[in-house]
């Protein structure tokens, strides 16, 4: 029994699937035997047994229990206007299917904008598949909604006391205690600067290590669904790529060859990003934090001005006959802890997201408004949406794929005259999935699945005949069945499925095993319907799709950085860079969405998740650093002003360089190439920029506060792109694994027709 469990378990966490398959088996046969048998209504009877499987079997939201009753509700009313509109359209063959289009695409790309519409989504279909695929007058609308409403007002208690899923964020508290151990590392390195002691700090790194080393697995032991990310859990999950990055930059500094005296401010600084840590760490355990998130955020603010101010000051040329090296090494210090700090800054600002993400009301959610920086709940919608208008946006194609297939399947249906037409829709949505390769295999599964059950119901209806106490008993176990088994595999779903409608319709009309080869029938004009569509649009899958987003998010993200650098020296680049911020926002938008889409796609990936992880990585760290850069000259005003004009320039040709190696690279992940190798450090690069500024300077007549900041952020600016020169180490092996599976093998490679078929556990 113990090996059972463990078994059941690794297919179905949390027993999360059996708690929705058992709260169904209670409700939907005491609602279907209230309409069938009390009442007599066969339609109420109908609506309210599918209404079951809308509401209590395909829906299950998280969060706290209001939320939850209140998303409930909203399901509920939603399906009474989706009921009302699909019979109206139902009269008509080619209205049904153009409604049937209109909706299925306005359904599914709307959980772009809120996660509680994403999760709802398949609900909210049913609601309208059901009928608009069984044409009938206006005069069966009240039938309808009655059967939806009893069953609506039975899942309401149900959600509550059925055995609620308990909440449980286990990335979210990885994340909390790697922020903790972080900032215990920092606040060792600060205490133990100068006493010589390393002990101390040597313990803290190997906390803080193993912190990050299990954030990140668990990160990639975590099965996200492309529909089950609300707006707090997107926050902790780009939390992930920013603490493994402060990571890397900590590791950088503690390998710096060259270790200069520590100014005061410098201390201040890495001081000040320890509270701020530790302080985010609490709100993501959700330990009530004494004082807000954002005094501590001004403190660090503070801390840095103070450090720069002081770098800025402390400005001296070195002479002509001194290394060149000089001036950038006794600004190392400064550096590295200006991008610790802006690291830092970036962490505690998606953990105020995510932590005010959580407390919003229900409606907020559902709107998909975020919690801040935007001025209304229309803008934060329309953003997101915006990102995904693109024409390699996976949302995009999977709801436009969707609805075509859904329009084609009323199409069918109602030009076949097919005795269940409804069944054919059901068919061609439970089949289509993101690449006609894994559309064909689903049919074929969902086929077998289908004759499986087939074959069990008919033997059940054949052994018991037509006895209904019979049948009705055996109602309740084939819906436990029945919503148990997707858990288990898509075929067994699909069996499971086919013998509680064999069941349940032997209960409304006597015909024996003749339903279940109708239910063949249908359904097989269902996955042919999907299979069609999947192999004429995009048929390339959701791995193809993820390395046209890796690949458009590097070079967005590398274009950010080469625009940000030339700020202050070409007209115009202030806005330019603006714009290149919000491209390079939109393309990590739309990465994140085609990375879960990936996970979820069925088949053995022959791309290891920890290359995947790692390019995403990069991603984030190359636009982090972008951010950096563009901190340094687009706030206050400092682009306005151009002090030394050749060592901005001699910065562009520097930064160019690094840019274009991220350019060529982004070609490669696509198959356009090959992975260049990683840039070795330009040991002439230091002597050029300072033989540049002293130039400069030396026209500037003299070295005034303007001139020290411009040279400052010239330096930093220019310790930036080596450091995202060095990333092209940790992302050139990953990106060679995705260029060799995209040329030996075409679009679809990165997944593999061998490899576990069953269920999504990856």
């Amino acid at each position: 029994m113990r090996s059972v469990r463990a078994w059941l378990l690794a297919r179905d966490p949390e027993w999360r699937a059996a708690r929705r398959a058992a709260r169904t088996a209670i409700v939907m046969p005491a609602v279907f035997a209230l309409a069938s048998q009390v009442i007599g209504n066969g339609t109420i009877a109908t609506f309210a047994a599918f209404g079951s499987f809308a509401m209590l079997l395909f829906a299950d939201f998280g969060g706290p229990m209001p939320e939850r009753l209140a998303a409930q509700a909203s399901l509920i009313a939603a399906g009474c206007v989706f009921i009302t509109l699909a019979t109206l359209a139902s009269g008509n063959t080619w209205v049904a299917a153009a409604s049937m289009f209109v909706v299925g695409f306005l359904v599914l790309f709307a959980g772009v904008v809120s996660s509680v519409l994403a999760a709802a989504s398949t609900s909210v279909l049913l609601s309208f598949i059901l009928p608009v695929a069984t044409p009938a007058g206006p005069a069966s609308i009240p039938d309808r909604l009655a059967g939806w409403l009893l069953v609506g007002a039975a899942s309401l208690p149900a959600v509550v006391l059925l055995w609620p899923a308990p909440r449980r964020e286990p990335l979210r508290d990885a994340a909390a205690e790697a922020c903790r151990r972080l900032s215990e590392r920092l606040s060792s390195e600060v205490a133990h600067r100068d006493d010589g002691s390393g002990a101390a700090v040597d313990e803290a790194v190997a906390r803080s290590d193993a912190a990050v080393a299990t954030l990140r697995a668990r990160f990639l032991a975590t099965p996200y669904r492309p529909s089950g990310l609300t707006t707090a859990d997107r926050a902790v999950v780009r939390l992930v790529d920013e603490v493994v990055w402060l990571d890397v930059i900590l590791h950088n500094a503690a390998a710096a060859p060259r270790k200069p005296p520590v100014d005061p401010t410098v201390r201040a600084v890495m001081a000040a990003a320890a509270v701020l840590l530790e302080h985010a760490g609490k709100a993501l355990g959700r330990v009530p934090p004494q004082d807000s998130l954002q005094d501590h955020l001004e403190d660090l603010a503070r801390a840095r001005r103070a450090m720069e101010v002081a770098a800025m000051n402390a400005v001296v040329l070195p002479p002509r006959d001194a290394p060149a090296q000089e001036l950038a090494g006794s600004l190392a210090p400064s550096f590295r802890a200006q991008e610790l700090s802006f690291a830092v800054t970036a962490i505690a600002g998606n953990v105020e997201i995510a932590t005010a993400a959580a407390r919003r009301s229900w409606w907020q959610k559902a709107l998909g408004r975020q919690p801040s920086g935007v001025s209304s709940r229309l803008a934060s919608a329309q953003m997101r949406a915006m990102a995904h208008a693109e024409p390699h946006s996976v949302w995009l194609h999977n709801s436009v794929r969707g609805a075509i297939a859904l329009a084609g399947a009323v199409l069918v249906a109602d030009l076949s005259g097919a005795q269940h037409s409804f069944w054919i829709v059901l068919g061609a949505l439970s089949v289509l999935r993101s690449n006609a390769l894994s559309t064909g295999q689903n049919a074929l599964r969902g086929l077998a699945g289908t004759a499986v059950g087939f074959a069990v119901g008919s033997a059940l209806v054949l052994l018991l005949g037509t006895s209904r106490p019979l049948l009705w008993a055996l109602l309740p176990v084939a819906m436990f069945v029945a919503g148990l088994a997707p858990a288990l595999s898509f075929t067994a779903g699909q069996a499971g499925f086919t013998v509680a409608l064999l069941i349940l319709f032997n209960i409304i009309s006597p015909a024996g095993w003749q339903v279940g080869l109708v239910r063949i029938e249908d359904v097989a004009t269902g996955c042919a319907v999907s299979l069609v569509v999947g192999a004429l649009f995009w048929p390339r899958g959701a791995a193809a799709a993820l390395a046209q987003e890796l690949s458009e998010a590097y070079a967005e993200c590398s274009a950010y950085l080469r625009a940000v650098a030339e700020t202050g020296a070409v007209a115009g680049s202030r806005e330019m860079a603006e714009l290149a911020a919000s491209r390079a926002t939109a393309a990590a938008r739309r990465l994140d969405d085609a990375f879960r889409e990936f996970l979820a796609e069925r088949g053995r990936k022959q791309l290891t998740l920890s290359d995947v992880a790692a390019l995403l990585t990069g991603v984030a760290g190359l636009r982090l650093t972008a951010d950096a850069v563009g901190d340094l000259w687009l706030r206050d005003g400092s682009s306005q002003r151009t002090e030394a004009p050749r060592a901005h320039l001699e910065l562009i040709a520097a930064t160019e360089r690094v840019t274009n190696w991220y350019a060529a690279m982004a070609q490669a992940v696509t198959g356009s190439g090959p992975v260049p190798r990683p840039l070795p450090r330009d040991e002439g690069a230091d002597g050029r920029l300072i033989e540049a500024l002293r130039s400069d300077l030396e026209d500037a007549l003299g070295v005034d506060g303007h001139v020290k900041a411009h040279t400052v952020r010239l330096v930093w600016t220019s310790d930036h792109v080596d450091a995202a020169r060095r990333l092209q180490e940790s992302v050139e092996q990953p990106a060679r694994s995705a260029a060799r599976y995209r040329s030996r093998t075409g679009p679809s490679s990165w997944l593999g027709a061998a490899g576990p078929a069953d269920g999504d556990q990856r």
